[in-house]
């Protein structure tokens, strides 16, 4: 709820829902996952948040704004997971088949990490990181810096003498590096809202394809964030 750029974003509403509560509406949609945690921080701004995972059902973990590494293995040890699917709470068009996906490459080449965002091939806000959460608790434990611990598996692939790494490159139409559709200026929030207008009356689980055809046949929305610049870690 303290983001810098576009406070609230988190709970900001789109056909009349968080645009949390679309994304966990959206993770839904995942066979893979055995279950959907919220993991937030201690902040009393974040009570709304706790709030929201109640109403939904789903889990969720308080913890440190600024070690979110801690925070995240907190959270997978709380609830019992063996196997961490990180997604940052700012990409409520994320799309499930896309997140599916990267579970199973995860599932099928054995190794330590694998995420579709090693090269930018997808648009952003498609972001998906699978690890092991014992492979977290060693990061924990071989680092204390602050970077480390503010961007959660920044170590891990920044690392790869130590982690064995897998990519996902995007394919046909998902292969637009391009599209900005993550949710970090007031810019993000205008285009994701027509996004979810148009397209979710139809299907909840729209795809990504759907999104891109979308904004190519309306390239007055896609350009209503195209200057938005995002931050470097």
């Amino acid at each position: 709820m303290t983001s810098s750029r576009l406070p609230g974003k988190v709970l900001a509403e789109a056909e009349g829902r968080p645009m949390l509560e679309l994304m966990v509406e959206r993770l839904k949609f995942v066979p893979e996952l055995d279950e959907i945690v919220i993991a937030t921080t201690v902040n009393a701004s974040d009570d709304a948040v706790e709030a929201l995972a109640r109403r939904l059902g789903v889990g969720f973990w308080r913890g440190s704004e600024d070690d979110v590494l801690v925070r995240v293995l907190d959270a997978a040890t709380a609830h019992r997971a063996d196997v961490i699917v990180e997604l940052t709470g700012d990409c409520p068009l994320i799309d499930p088949a896309i997140v599916s996906r990267v579970i199973r490459r995860y599932r099928e080449l054995g190794v330590d990490y694998v995420s579709n965002c090693l090269e930018a091939t997808f648009p952003s806000g498609m972001e998906t990181q699978v690890f092991a959460r014992d492979i977290l608790a060693d990061v924990a434990r071989r680092t204390a810096d602050p970077v480390d611990h503010e961007h959660v598996s920044y170590y891990i692939y920044k690392h790869p003498e130590l982690y064995s790494l897998g990519n996902v490159p995007a394919e046909g139409i998902d292969a637009r590096a391009d599209l900005r559709l993550t949710l970090d200026e007031p810019a993000d929030l205008a285009l994701t809202r027509e996004v979810f207008a148009a397209l979710r009356p139809k299907r909840r689980d729209f795809p990504l394809g759907d999104i891109v055809r979308f904004l190519d046949d309306n390239p007055a929305i896609a350009a209503l964030n195209a200057a938005v610049v995002d931050k470097n870690v």
